[in-house]
């Protein structure tokens, strides 16, 4: 993968992609409505059989020397306002990229891949018990 690097009169500063991927996943996952982050069947799979922890699922950049674009592929809780979510997760993204790593976000695409209907059906059951 490609590293954002920057010059300094000190020497240069280089972020890898890897670095940029995981900071969009965290501020993704974090955001109210988002069940879980969408990547690939055999990324799935890896998680599910416990050996691997990506934080970057779900996530692609492209980084220049100054800025960044972010797709993020997500699924989405049932019930809630989607586009309102989505807005939402750009603008987490967007704040926290920025801010850690001083790079401009030129553009943030959310894909909704699914909705989750498990926190619905669980809520269902938590009242049915009261």
């Amino acid at each position: 993968m490609e590293n954002m690097e920057k010059g300094s009169s000190l020497g240069s500063i280089r972020i890898a992609d890897e670095v940029v991927e995981v900071i969009a996943g965290l501020a993704a996952s974090e955001v109210d409505g988002v069940v879980s982050m969408s990547g690939s069947l055999v990324g799935d799979l890896a998680n599910m059989l416990g050996r691997t922890k990506n934080l970057s699922k779900g996530v692609k950049v492209e980084v220049g020397e100054t800025e960044a674009a972010v797709d993020l592929f997500v699924v989405i809780e049932y019930g809630v306002a989607i586009a309102q979510v989505a807005n939402n997760i750009q603008k987490a993204v967007k704040d926290a990229i920025e801010t850690m790593t001083g790079l401009k976000v030129t553009g943030i695409n959310v894909h909704v891949q699914g909705v989750s209907f498990k926190t619905a059906q669980e809520s269902k059951t938590k009242e049915e018990e009261t």
